[in-house]
């Protein structure tokens, strides 16, 4: 995100062109993960509030169309040319199976906070702060922050925050769970750069499958996320496994493994 003078404010413009650059990583094959960051010295502002306080912006926008995908329901119920009102999620940005590595250079604040939560991982910087302002601004959130959020950092946590509008610093973040990994700000790009190009040696379709059964496991009671995990690894696998690729498989892993250590 490059409007460093805004703070990475999310406008219409950076909107459509976050989901243009993300439908074209998803479609290419060579690409196996993203990164995402913002220009110092923010990761992002959130909505762009003088674009909202002229018209009020993407909150007065039609609801998005979505594309179907495995899990969220039927070709009837989710229409690719259907504007859908509970679309206002992850697939508002970032459309993608593909995992995401959000790195947090800055401050990542109310929408930026929700887009850095729709990442899969996140390494943040030294300089990250993190904080929820919706209630202090007069808006809702409309990207699944009173979802993710409870879910990175508890319940009563999220809460605070949300009621506060209080800044949480990276060190804060990293142990309350919202982040995966803090580092040296000169560090940040290469460490989520690392962490994509870990993700790229795995086996593309088992992952895509592992994270889509993780995604739909949230969604759903503890009990349905189990039957969720069965189905998914019965359709994955589709009968008996191959020993010999199995096998080469353990090996490889043993000795990325000893690698590390």
């Amino acid at each position: 995100m490059d409007r460093p003078e805004a703070r990475n404010a999310l406008s219409r413009r950076m909107i459509a062109e976050i989901r243009a650059a993300v439908g074209r990583a998803d479609a290419d094959e060579e690409v196996a993960a993203l990164v995402l960051t913002g220009a110092d010295p923010a990761f992002c502002a959130g909505l762009d509030l003088k674009e909202l306080g002229k018209d009020g912006g993407v909150l007065n926008d039609p609801p998005p169309t979505r594309r179907h995908r495995h899990g969220e329901g039927t070709a009837d119920d989710v229409d690719a040319g259907r504007p859908d009102p509970g679309a206002r999620g992850r697939r508002t940005l970032l459309d993608t199976d593909k995992p995401i590595v959000g790195a947090v250079n800055g401050s990542a604040v109310t929408g930026g906070l929700e887009l850095a939560l729709n990442c899969d991982f996140l390494v943040a910087s030294e300089r990250a702060r993190f904080a929820d302002t919706h209630a202090r601004i007069g808006v809702q959130p409309l990207w699944g922050l009173t979802v993710l959020l409870p879910e990175a950092v508890g319940l009563r946590r999220a809460r605070e925050m949300s009621a506060t509008g209080n800044f949480v610093d990276a060190v804060t973040a990293e142990r309350w769970g919202l982040v995966n990994h803090v580092v040296a700000h000169g560090e940040l790009l290469p460490r989520a750069l690392a962490i994509a190009g870990d993700v790229a040696t795995t086996d593309p379709g088992a992952l895509r499958t592992l994270l889509d059964t993780y995604r739909r496991g949230t969604l759903v009671s503890r009990a349905e996320a189990w039957r969720i995990e069965a189905e998914a690894a019965a359709a994955f696998h589709g009968g008996a496994v191959d020993p010999g690729e199995i096998e080469r498989r353990r090996q490889a892993v043993v000795d990325r493994g000893r690698s590390q250590v």
